[in-house]
């Protein structure tokens, strides 16, 4: 095989206009994956931008392979099943149970439905992949808002406390928190010359979360509280 026959052949397969269509295809898959990811930049997932842009970028490959290369239609579909476990199997990954709470839910269901788009693509739907993805977009940046503000999600919440000692700041958060029946969770200490500082994460929905505010503000032993925001919002 000499430089003038692979001239031919991909001169061949341009003539063909599978290239063409394949690259539209891809560039579409990488765009969409693109907008879905850069939402999750902004919001500091681990699967982010460059990891939603390649998973739909990848099942559109995958897509598109499964047509080209499958010597019969049953191929073809066979080819393309295997993208949904591995998919499966990257979500699992960014699964984490700690702290009492189980994060990364959301993450996984999007990379699950970004690889769909991807298959979308790859099989030429692009209206049905335009609107998915218009709907995933809207649903992230919207329905985590709404959870909060109808009090249906629970937040994990960082919040910081400063006292004369350690002992005194704990038992009066304890005692704050003991009528909400809740518990404070990794907590720091640190000794400075002024006073002596407490971190402490607390989870609870967001009503529960400003009432206990509210009251850990009003505790004269409490020199001051400082609520540091989400520990994992999702």
């Amino acid at each position: 095989m000499n430089w003038r026959h692979i001239i031919d052949l991909l001169h061949g397969e341009m003539a063909s206009g599978i290239v063409v269509n394949s690259l539209v295809r891809l560039i579409l898959a990488a765009i969409f994956g693109g907008v879905i990811g850069l939402q999750r930049e902004l919001k500091h997932k681990p699967a982010g931008l460059r990891t939603n842009m390649f998973i739909c970028f990848g099942a559109a490959l995958f897509t598109v392979l499964s047509r080209a290369l499958a010597e019969t239609p049953s191929d073809s579909t066979r080819i393309a099943a295997q993208i949904i476990p591995g998919i499966g199997f990257i979500g699992a990954g960014s699964i984490l149970h700690m702290r009492g709470l189980t994060t990364g839910l959301t993450t996984a269901a999007t990379l699950f439905v970004v690889a769909s788009i991807g298959m979308a693509v790859g099989g030429g739907l692009y209206l049905t992949a335009t609107f998915a993805t218009g709907v995933i977009v809207i649903c992230l940046f919207l329905l985590g808002k709404t959870e909060q503000i109808l009090n249906l999600k629970l937040l994990m919440n960082t919040y910081e406390v400063t006292g004369k000692n350690a002992d005194e700041i704990t038992a009066e958060v304890n005692r704050i928190l003991e009528s909400n029946h809740s518990m404070m969770k990794n907590v720091q200490v640190a000794d400075t010359k002024e006073h002596v500082r407490v971190q402490f994460e607390l989870a609870g929905k967001r009503k529960e979360q400003e009432k206990i505010l509210r009251a850990l503000q009003q505790s004269s032993l409490l020199e001051s509280v400082t609520p540091l925001g989400p520990v994992e919002p999702e």
